[in-house]
């Protein structure tokens, strides 16, 4: 590791703290003229997993940071071209291996050229290819326009979901070399296009080296993070330390010490130009939201152990199979591992943070429970049972 420059900014935990969450969107008001598009751009990248309990986690994203807007105009905004009217309507987004699978600003493509490169230099694969099936998807998409893999083919040789058909490992090969590009989900489905048709002619192209994709890339993610360390850094776009440490000299963030942080950080000069103000948001956080996909870095600014269960063995979970944060005047301050019964809102299993926690956690299942149409909240298990009372009659009481 390079030596690094004396930090000239000392941070309280706290600063870093509410740093960390006016970036994240959580502090403040929320930008609602902006809407997801906003979102997506703030934060520069947007988890996609195929789990869904109240909602996709893409859609509890925006929901998170905006409150209770329209389940079906957050899809549009991801996946819908906008359009002048006197132009052809462009994609804005796209979808590519970030932190994870993410929907990403379509104005990054020229930053991801490191990672398509890495990706065509790589000597083994999992899956096998047969020859001439790549060259064959290639040519049916020019023929054919946008395509789902079942369009192709087919996306499975049996029903187990690992086992790919040819044509499936053959596009999904081109969407991570960038011969083929996912602008649209249909029914959950990628919906695969020649990145020649749909990525616009000033964005597409590999011109940028190494360096200058990764400089912005950790820019980025010292931008949408407010504060971090090195490792943080890394976690957001999923690069390596080394990747970091050639470049953060030129990355434009600036070295802080940050009270009880161990390890050096960096934040966003933006961020520290004007104290961070304004109201805190409450709501439940997806597993998958950015705010807090690093558990060490989630443990440091909130003292708070996050983990998803969903993959743990029943009988070994502990907060349960989709636990929820919940966040609340800038803290995290209980779980709810959540469920949907009709027009109910189930709370399976509900940590809370103590007898204050109980308004904040009650306030975010109601808001939860509108947003996806829920009419009743109904709680199963608190960890605390002397605080089921108090929940189950807040609840009661708002519902009236």
């Amino acid at each position: 590791m390079p030596s690094l420059p004396r930090p000239v900014i000392d941070l309280t935990a706290d600063e870093a703290r509410r740093i960390a969450l006016r970036a994240q969107g959580f502090l403040g008001a929320p930008d609602r003229k902006a809407g997801v598009r906003g979102v997506l751009r703030h934060l520069g990248a947007v988890q996609l997993d195929t789990i869904s309990v109240l909602a996709r986690s893409h859609e509890l994203i925006p929901y998170a940071r905006l409150g209770a807007i329209g389940r079906k105009a957050v899809d549009t905004a991801y996946w819908t071209p906008p359009t002048d009217g006197t132009s052809a309507a462009r994609p804005h987004a796209f979808e590519y291996w970030s932190h994870a699978a993410c929907i990403l600003p379509l104005e990054e493509w020229p930053h991801f050229a490191f990672r398509r490169r890495a990706y065509r230099a790589r000597p083994h694969w999992n899956h096998t290819l047969p020859d001439g099936v790549y060259d064959q998807v290639v040519k049916q998409l020019r023929a054919e326009g946008p395509l789902t893999a079942t369009d192709l083919g087919g996306a499975k040789k049996t029903s187990e979901w690992w086992d790919w058909s040819g044509t499936k490992v053959a596009v999904e090969r081109a969407l991570m070399y960038g011969e083929v590009v996912c602008v649209e989900r249909r029914g959950w489905k990628r919906v695969y296009d020649l990145a020649e048709r749909a990525v616009p002619e000033h964005l597409l192209h590999d011109r940028l080296d190494d360096a200058e994709c990764l400089r912005r890339l950790v820019r980025l993610a010292g931008q949408s993070l407010g504060v971090g360390t090195r490792a943080d850094l890394a976690d957001y776009h999923r690069l390596k330390g080394e990747q970091v440490d050639a470049v953060i000299a030129d990355s434009g963030l600036v070295p802080v010490t940050v009270q009880d942080w161990s390890k050096p950080a960096w934040a966003d000069p933006e961020a520290l130009r004007t104290p961070p103000r304004g109201r805190h948001r409450t709501t439940l956080l997806s597993p998958f939201d950015s705010l807090i996909w690093e558990r060490a870095r989630t443990e440091r600014i909130f003292g708070f152990t996050h983990r998803l269960e969903a993959y743990v063995p029943k009988p070994k979970r502990v907060y349960g199979y989709f636990a929820m944060p919940v966040l609340a005047g800038g803290r995290l301050v209980g779980r709810v591992d959540p469920a949907r019964e009709g027009r109910t809102l189930v709370a399976k299993q509900v940590t809370l943070d103590g007898l204050r926690a109980v308004p904040a956690v009650a306030q975010a299942l109601l808001e939860a429970a509108s947003w996806v149409d829920c009419s009743d909240v109904r709680v199963e298990r608190v960890d605390d049972p002397a605080l089921r009372e108090p929940l189950v009659r807040e609840l009661t009481r708002a519902l009236g």
